[in-house]
């Protein structure tokens, strides 16, 4: 069956709006933090961080492209990324005890937040409501090790700085603002002491490490010409960037698509390599336009 898509899609990215519960230690959606004292917060937070197994047990190291490449020059592990996007990171993958800072299309947040429960890591998510479950279920995310708090109160910088105690990865949705200076060196001080990564989106934050960015460049399966915006969505295209402060920037332009019953990142291939079949019913629905 044809989906018919109104022009107005072209330019959006996987990011649905599914509300999907989490399994084992996690912080539920519903664990709202709004409404209370801030030290009922914290009591809240470290309560339900008790009950997640001790950091990085089942965290493999990915080895990067270059053999013996220090991001950060002090030996620090990293966290797994989208196979296809290591080549941009100097050690393949996202160092702990840094800050990253990302924007654009929500496919790049949703492939890193897989890559790391995928591999036995836990995260957790501050500020962003309408995170896209569904789309980072399909690229392997495991729930289980996913906390999700999409209302954090008044404070999420307070949040997310209590995470950063028991958890892998912390993403902290700023939901437009600039964080202080001084408060931001307070915050890589305590990333850097406990070994954890800090993903900031959505705001401001000086500083940051690596800056990852990715836009949509072109979709597969929604027609050209008179037909453009009709079809069925069979993937995206991305052009992503990095830089950082021990690298200078890097770009490639990569493939989201689906590969068997899972949606993968490869390299860019031309539309007729693209996958299709059932999972591309996924894809749509994922991005909200079935």
């Amino acid at each position: 069956m044809v989906t018919s898509v109104a022009p107005e899609v072209v330019g959006t990215d996987f990011v649905g709006t599914e509300a999907v519960g989490t399994e084992g230690g996690g912080v539920s959606p519903d664990a709202g933090l709004a409404g209370l004292s801030r030290q009922e917060r914290l009591d809240q937070l470290r309560r339900r961080m008790a009950a997640v197994p001790a950091r990085g047990e089942a965290v493999a190291p990915r080895p990067g492209p270059e053999p013996g490449g220090d991001l950060s020059g002090d030996g620090r592990q990293v966290l797994p990324v989208p196979p296809a996007l290591a080549s941009l990171l100097p050690r393949g993958g996202l160092a702990r005890g840094t800050v990253v800072s990302v924007s654009g299309a929500g496919s790049l947040l949703l492939g890193l937040l897989a890559s790391v429960t995928e591999s036995g890591g836990h995260a957790a998510v501050i500020g962003l409501p309408r995170l896209g479950l569904l789309s980072a279920i399909e690229m392997g995310a495991e729930l289980g090790r996913l906390a999700l708090i999409p209302d954090p109160g008044p404070d999420p910088v307070e949040v997310a700085a209590v995470l950063l105690d028991g958890i892998d990865m912390v993403v902290l949705g700023l939901g437009g603002l600039a964080v202080p200076p001084s408060r931001a060196r307070a915050v890589v001080a305590r990333a850097r002491s406990k070994g954890s990564t800090l993903v900031v989106t959505d705001g401001h934050w000086g500083g940051a490490e690596v800056r990852l960015e990715a836009a949509v460049r072109d979709y597969d399966g929604l027609g050209c010409g008179p037909e453009l915006g009709r079809g069925r969505l069979r993937g995206l295209r991305l052009a992503v960037s990095a830089e950082g402060r021990a690298f200078q920037r890097r770009t490639a332009r990569l493939d989201v698509r689906p590969v068997g019953s899972r949606v993968e990142w490869l390299p860019d291939m031309p539309a007729r390599d693209l996958g299709s079949g059932e999972h591309e019913g996924a894809l749509a629905r994922s991005s909200g336009v079935a």
